[in-house]
């Protein structure tokens, strides 16, 4: 099987939601996860629309640990596997940003780190206060380094915690029900499959979620501009 892959792999695969769950399941997933929210080269990674891929896929991926024979409780399990991983992601990228983070803004560009995207998300940051912890969870790139400026400008870690746990859970919950639900609304009311329609869903979330992002990189002005 993994001569299959490897055979069968192209480097666009990485930003295909659905290639990691298909050949990585739950702890690829929650790896994702993870590196996407606390690792500075975990950017690139597909955010948004993996964990709304993940919800439609709940039952399957629920069933490494086990399967619990109601769809509710497989999904309620998936949302503290996950909310689990994106915290601890956005701690470590906290501690990194609070050892490492100031030395960061003398690094040159490579294939995996940009420093613009520290720029910006230091701008956000400093625009929305403890708030970006929030709002962030919900921006590509941004959620990647948030943490990591958080880190650097010694945000207090009480409140960081706090900001982390609540922002993490609401976008956890948010993508993974969407997902799952609205699976289950257009098989049962449309007979659509969902499943066989990923490529344009998962487009049509990277437009949205990165529409603001794109915007501010073209005009230098805010959304609420």
């Amino acid at each position: 099987m993994m001569l299959t892959i490897l055979l069968d792999f192209h480097w666009g695969q990485l930003l295909n939601p659905e290639f990691y769950i298909n050949n990585g399941g739950l702890w690829l997933f929650l790896f994702i996860v993870f590196a996407e929210t606390g690792l500075f080269a975990g950017f690139f990674l597909p955010g948004d629309s993996l964990l709304f891929v993940a919800g439609i896929y709940s039952d399957d991926l629920a069933s490494y640990i086990y399967n619990t024979g109601y769809s509710f409780s497989n999904l309620m399990l998936l949302v503290c596997l996950t909310s689990l991983a994106g915290i601890l992601g956005n701690f470590t990228g906290y501690w990194f940003g609070s050892k490492v983070g100031p030395t960061m803004y003398s690094w040159r560009d490579r294939f995996l780190f940009k420093k613009k995207y520290l720029y910006q998300a230091d701008e956000f940051f400093k625009k929305h206060g403890g708030g970006a912890i929030i709002f962030a969870r919900f921006l590509p790139i941004v959620r990647t380094f948030a943490p990591i400026v958080a880190g650097i400008v010694k945000m207090n870690k009480a409140k960081f915690t706090y900001f982390n746990i609540v922002g993490c859970i609401a976008w956890v919950v948010t993508m993974l029900f969407a997902g799952h639900y609205l699976q289950q609304l257009f098989l049962s009311k449309l007979g659509i499959d969902l499943k066989k329609h990923l490529e344009l869903i998962v487009l049509g979330i990277v437009f949205v979620t990165t529409a603001p992002v794109i915007y501010k990189m073209v005009t230098g002005k805010s959304t609420k501009d």
